[in-house]
């Protein structure tokens, strides 16, 4: 292989990375906003595209005022914000009633039901904030 293709199948990778993440970084905006999209793992996804793509995107989404915290203690701690948790059950609760009071099946409340309560377990096994990162280091020590 050449170098030229080699350069030009790399300059292609990174705008297939790129444009994912620009997609998913969308996607994340949305969810910000928007009850009941999440926006995190879009977030974390898209900050992964952009380390393979985009130094300038990386580093924008690392010193946003709303993202950059997050994906810091994210990826440095594993901290998933309390107060997130918190909104994440009220809207699988209000999910769940509106699909149980709009369709009566009892089917899909079971099975979207286990579903959110699997990630709901997922999400409550990480800490919250600092203190209770820092807590439960001095506990494993």
């Amino acid at each position: 292989m050449s170098t030229s293709s080699k350069s030009a199948s790399s300059r292609i990778k990174k705008a297939l990375w790129y444009s994912t993440g620009m997609i998913s970084l969308g996607l994340a905006y949305i969810g910000f906003v928007t009850p009941g999209i999440p926006f995190s793992i879009f977030l974390v996804f898209s900050a992964y595209c952009f380390s393979k793509s985009s130094q300038r995107m990386h580093d924008y989404l690392y010193n946003h005022k709303h993202f950059g915290p997050f994906l810091t203690n994210w990826i440095e701690k594993r901290i998933f914000p309390q107060r997130m948790k918190y909104a994440m059950i009220v809207v699988m609760s209000s999910s769940i009633a509106f699909l149980w009071f709009t369709t009566y099946n009892l089917v899909a409340v079971l099975w979207s039901g286990g579903f959110m309560a699997a990630v709901a377990v997922w999400a409550w096994q990480y800490p919250g904030s600092e203190e209770e990162y820092q807590k439960r280091n001095k506990n494993v020590s």
